[in-house]
């Protein structure tokens, strides 16, 4: 038996995806090249571009793709701050490991903003990072994670734009976990660049994407030789775009946000039921509809994940980013949630394959996790 309850690390590929990469590897060629195979390869490309940026509601000149949102999120903070010339960035507690290093590498000052005890930023403290910087002539670029990739948090990013937009700050949105189930209308918003990946909804690892502006087409993190209008260079890899075009087309029709949130239900009461004394982070704010992160105290997530794992369930305890480590999460930490109840964290994510039937799974196995902890602190 294997049960896959980690969508947030990596959605399984979606059928349409697979056949999509398989058919681009069957041509030859460099997509730069301007005889038949190459202008063939720069077709699939482009089609790939348009249903990207169709899914993510943006214009296809908008689409630049990357190797990762990783990838992305780096070009677009360290080359943020290169070609707007940026003072200070801002990142929130809770972000993506990925922009918290990022940050980190700009060159420039860091301030981090907090959250509350659910995850949500404060507000009131990111507009005192924007009347400072007004105050002293100083230009920001603030980065914030929409959909929290450990807790499923969805972030105020409407507010956050209302505070940001108006002014000439510089602001980049991590939709990575948003993308495919939030509607992202990218085109429209006041957001000047935002991250996504194509292995979360089902496409292929190895390919992201990063949404720009007009007023952002300067913005570079590996020039190399003009491809992707200058913006990102390096050939493009066919396959892996056109995985994630057709991903883009398939994941809306497999992935069904109010099934997922049932499903999301059902474990939380199921849970609730076998382990009273279980604490759902997050549980008080808006969430994604896809993701229970939670901790049974005494129970560390070490011995949990180990145990199921052993069962054939796949379970996580938090960013699979992070090099594998199990252990303390930065964003519960940010939460202000004890380091020994940190400690036990265990995240479960759903997606388009996942079934009623990976929830009894789930807890056969976990149920034997609960009875061990039971016996042995009777024992003790």
């Amino acid at each position: 038996m294997s049960v896959y309850l980690d969508h947030n690390a990596s959605a399984p590929m979606l059928p349409r995806a697979r056949a999509a990469m398989l058919a681009a590897l069957e041509m030859v060629g460099n997509p730069s090249s301007v005889h038949g195979p190459g202008r063939a390869l720069r077709a699939v490309i482009d089609d790939g571009r348009d249903k990207v940026a169709k899914a993510a509601g943006a214009e296809a000149k908008q689409v630049v793709f990357t190797g990762s949102a990783t990838e992305a999120i780096t070009q677009a903070i360290v080359g943020g701050v290169k070609a707007f010339a940026i003072d200070r960035v801002v990142v929130c507690a809770t972000d993506h490991a990925a922009a918290l290093k990022a940050a980190e590498t700009s060159g420039v000052s860091v301030r981090v903003v907090g959250v509350d005890e659910n995850g949500i930023i404060d507000l009131d403290a990111l507009a005192r990072q924007v009347e400072s910087a007004d105050a002293a002539g100083e230009k920001l670029l603030v980065a914030v994670s929409w959909v929290n990739n450990e807790t499923g948090v969805v972030q105020p990013r409407g507010r956050i734009e209302t505070l940001i937009g108006p002014t000439p700050h510089i602001l980049v949105i991590d939709a990575v976990q948003a993308f495919g189930k939030r509607g992202l209308d990218f085109a429209s918003s006041a957001t000047d660049m935002m991250a996504i990946s194509a292995h979360k909804i089902g496409g292929p690892a190895g390919v992201g994407a990063l949404l720009v502006k007009g007023h952002a087409d300067t913005v570079r993190l590996i020039p190399g030789g003009g491809q992707e209008q200058g913006r990102r260079g390096g050939t493009e890899s066919a396959a892996l775009i056109a995985g994630f075009g057709a991903a883009c087309e398939a994941f809306s029709a497999a992935f069904e946000a109010d099934r997922s949130a049932a499903l999301v239900d059902a474990f939380e009461d199921r849970l609730l039921a076998v382990a009273p004394d279980a604490v759902i982070f997050s549980r008080g704010a808006e969430r994604v509809g896809t993701t229970v992160n939670f901790a049974v105290p005494g129970i560390k997530n070490t011995v949990a994940m180990m145990s199921l794992d052993l069962a054939g369930i796949a379970v996580s305890s938090g960013s699979a980013c992070s090099s594998g480590k199990v252990g303390r999460s930065h964003v519960l930490s940010a939460m202000g949630v004890s380091p020994d109840l940190s400690e036990c964290g265990l995240r479960v994510s759903f997606g388009w394959s996942s079934t009623a039937e990976d929830i009894d799974a789930f807890f056969s196995a976990f149920e034997t996790v609960l009875s061990r902890h039971r016996r042995n602190g009777a024992a003790a």
